[in-house]
């Protein structure tokens, strides 16, 4: 895993608490907007029914836009693909690559996370 998320000037530290774990739904996803006194950080959170969560920074490679900003209808009914909701980009959830669409050629970052003590955390 790259630490291209790191990059932005908002990223949060490594150990932030990002949400409490009940809030994190089994299977789906989660848009969060973190906050500090560098800025908004956009995080998307992913889960699917056989795995740990996953997070990405919220903005689609293409224009960066959020994968959100038109809608929630981000997953398919498989799990397997992300797509924003702006221009259909097409990212495979479990690692970020671009699939499909304009997604073809690019990659989400992918943010490190772990569920520790109740809560969902940035890892390193």
């Amino acid at each position: 895993m790259t630490a291209a998320w790191q990059q932005y000037r908002s990223a949060p530290d490594p150990g932030t608490r990002v949400v409490a774990a009940d809030a994190v739904p089994e299977r789906g996803h989660l848009s969060l907007t973190l906050e500090s006194e560098r800025g908004r950080f956009p995080l998307l959170v992913v889960c699917l029914a056989d795995g740990a969560p996953l997070a990405y920074v919220n903005a689609c490679p293409h224009q960066f836009l959020p994968l959100d900003q038109r809608g929630d209808r981000l997953l398919s009914e498989d799990g397997e693909t992300l797509r924003c909701t702006n221009h259909d980009a097409a990212f495979a959830t479990r690692s970020g690559e671009g699939v499909s669409g304009l997604g073809l050629g690019c990659a989400l970052d992918a943010v490190p996370v772990r569920l520790e003590d109740g809560w969902l955390i940035i890892d390193k």
